[in-house]
Formats: structure tokens, sequence, C-alpha cells
């Protein structure tokens, strides 16, 4: 169950599953690394996004991925 106030109801929110793998969310397609991840929106809806890294390097990807991830409250 999550538990929402009234003032964070209007913020969308991550699905994130929580894994001991590094490459969560990233996959290289091409040399290219990718990230992917659910947004829940305050409307009940959700989308699902995919969006280049611009990286070929995996260190790099996973910097990435986490800055990004990182600007988004998930959910509980």
């Amino acid at each position: 169950m999550i538990h929402t106030h009234e003032t964070d109801a209007a913020q969308p929110r991550l699905s994130l599953r929580r894994s001991g793998e590094e490459n969560h969310h990233i996959w290289n397609n091409n040399g290219t690394w990718w990230v992917h991840y659910t947004v829940h929106l305050p409307d009940y809806t959700a989308r699902r996004v995919r969006r280049s890294l611009r990286t070929k390097d995996v260190a790099e990807a996973r910097s990435r991925r986490d800055e990004l991830l990182r600007g988004f409250p998930s959910a509980r």
C-alpha cells in the first residue's frame, strides 16, 4: 500500500524494482547504453520511459542512470 500526502499527490513517482544487479534498468543497444523505467502519474496512469544514456562506457551509464533516477521520488 502506498501512503501519500496531499502535497505529493501531484508528483510523478517511479516504480523501481530493487535488484542486486548493478546493470538493472540499463541495457546495451548496439554499443550505446540505454535506461528504462516506469513513471506513475498523478492521474493513476503509468508511462514507460526509454532513454539513451549517450555513452558506450558501462560505468558512465550506471552513473548517468543513478543521476537520472535520483530526480524522481520513488513509489514504495
